[in-house]
């Protein structure tokens, strides 16, 4: 094989294997390619992705909003248990004292 013989077949193997790589890149964006189909649904999706993040986003605001309605009633009804304990205190000990006002009165003496 003498040296243009060499560099015909060195050229027409590297002329075989640029089409050969070109012929599988086709292959493969021919067969990886998205249709207007694809896409449309791949923007429904998005669009329902959004959607739910917007709910999302309102259900949070929404349980931060009864959490922080919830804890005020809660602080006012122990507000109002703690008076309402003050009073039965005040009341039971006024009785004791009624009690032993009158004993004091009814005892012969």
């Amino acid at each position: 094989m003498n040296r243009e013989e060499f560099i015909t077949i060195t050229a027409i193997i590297l002329f075989a294997a640029f089409c050969l790589g070109w012929f599988a890149c086709w292959l493969i964006n021919r067969l990886t390619r998205m249709t207007r189909a694809d896409i449309g649904e791949l923007e429904q999706m998005a669009q329902a992705l959004h959607e739910a993040e917007e709910m999302r986003d309102q259900a949070i605001t929404y349980m931060e909003q009864r959490e922080a309605e919830l804890v005020g009633q809660n602080q006012q009804s122990e507000a109002e248990l703690r008076a309402a304990m003050d009073g039965l205190r005040d009341a039971r000990q006024e009785a004791e004292e009624l009690r032993g006002y009158i004993e004091r009165a009814n005892l012969p003496g």
